[in-house]
């Protein structure tokens, strides 16, 4: 399962996993990252229905401590926390700063 999200900023910027962005950084989802199993297109349809859908707004607030889960990831006006696994299944490119 993928959603196919091609913008003119997404094909000049690169794609990255949400996992790999640093605190604060403002980006937008792209798309999803392909389920390859049922397990997988389950959490792929919860992170749709939590709002990480293309041309969403995300920035991580926040990370774990001491260890690097979860992440408190802001998408839209909601903030939601997520394992490092499940952000990484969010493909975003990083916008400029504002």
């Amino acid at each position: 399962m993928s959603i196919l999200h091609s913008t003119a900023q997404a094909a000049s910027a690169p794609v990255v996993g949400l996992d790999t962005l640093a605190r604060h950084v403002p980006a937008r989802v792209v798309d999803l990252a392909t389920a390859n199993n049922v397990e997988e297109q389950e959490l792929m349809l919860r992170l749709m229905e939590i709002g990480f859908l293309p041309g969403e707004r995300v920035r991580i607030v926040a990370t774990g401590f001491p260890g690097p889960d979860p992440l408190a990831v802001r998408v839209g006006e909601a903030t939601f926390a997520l394992r490092r696994h499940e952000a990484s299944k969010v493909l975003v490119t990083v916008e400029g700063r504002p």
